[in-house]
């Protein structure tokens, strides 16, 4: 019986060797299941699909002079009635007056925007614009933290972007499925260009317009363009920080540079001090939002 016993226990063995080491895989000598392979990486959690929807029923704008139509109708003055984002002016056709029709906008949109006004102000406009409970919000924010009297005294780009993504937060907080619809900053290079070869331009500008760029708008030194190269390489980091924050959020569309890109000609800009956006111009703005808002995917 012994001599069977140790001959069954020898069968066994060989058998289990044969199974675990020579022929199957995934089992140890103890018939566990094997240990898991601790140097393997853990796979990425899929990106959250983008969400938008393209006929948004509210919508409230946050923002600067741009927004609240500075100067647009007449000299040294809000004109909120022409702006591209809320204005009900019909030659303007603002982005309200496109999505929601005229009947709709004074009950369903908000200007709440500041001439003025800074990036570091963006999370209180938003706070504003969460009561509101809008489908959408439109930023307009930027220009004025390069338009300083000094280059050194420009809004540094981390606190920028800090600024923003915390206005991000402040509208999350309370209306987390507002969509938020991003232009970026002009360029204010451009709008040096266009304007410094008006004399009307070049005398309204020794005011104090956005001295940073516009000063001494015919001075072809060194120093001045080196100046103008800070405030134009400063508004290109302030786009690039919109852009990356804007893209970590799944209801935020960037416009993907195209009021940066826009070409402004003395048309559309004020005639009262070449600089900001004329009727004209406020209207094109509105034409670039309409089209971004109303697409399907976002800008490339």
């Amino acid at each position: 019986m012994r001599g069977r016993h140790r001959f069954r226990t020898a069968v066994a063995a060989a058998a289990g060797f044969l199974l675990c080491g020579g022929v199957l895989t995934g089992c140890d000598t103890a018939g566990s299941e094997a240990a898991p392979d601790s140097s393997a990486k853990p796979r990425p959690r899929p990106k959250p699909a983008f969400v938008w929807d393209p006929t948004p029923a509210s919508l409230a704008a946050v923002g600067d002079s741009i927004t609240r139509a500075f100067d647009a109708c007449t000299v040294l003055a809000d004109c909120p009635e022409a702006s591209w984002a809320t204005g009900t002016d019909a030659a303007v056709n603002s982005l309200a007056l496109r999505l929601l029709g005229p009947e709709r906008v004074a009950g369903h949109s908000w200007n709440l925007a500041r001439t003025g006004a800074r990036m570091a102000e963006l999370p209180g406009q938003m706070e504003q614009a969460a009561a509101a409970r809008p489908e959408l919000v439109t930023v307009m924010m930027g220009a004025n933290d390069a338009c300083r009297d000094r280059t050194e005294l420009m809004t540094p780009v981390e606190e920028f972007r800090t600024s923003f993504a915390s206005s991000l937060a402040a509208l999350r907080a309370d209306a987390p499925k507002a969509q938020v619809y991003v232009t970026s900053v002009p360029d204010l290079r451009r709008l040096w260009a266009t304007g410094r070869v008006s004399a009307m331009g070049r005398e309204v500008w020794k005011l104090g317009i956005c001295a940073s760029m516009l000063a001494d708008p015919l001075d072809a030194s060194p120093a001045a363009e080196r100046r103008r190269t800070l405030v134009a390489d400063r508004v290109a980091a302030y786009n690039t920080a919109l852009k990356e924050v804007c893209a970590k959020d799944v209801r935020c569309r960037y416009d993907g540079g195209a009021v940066f890109a826009f070409p402004f000609g003395g048309a559309q800009l004020s005639p009262w001090d070449w600089f900001h956006p004329s009727r004209d111009g406020q209207a094109r703005l509105a034409e670039i939002a309409h089209r971004q808002v109303t697409a399907v995917e976002p800008p490339a």
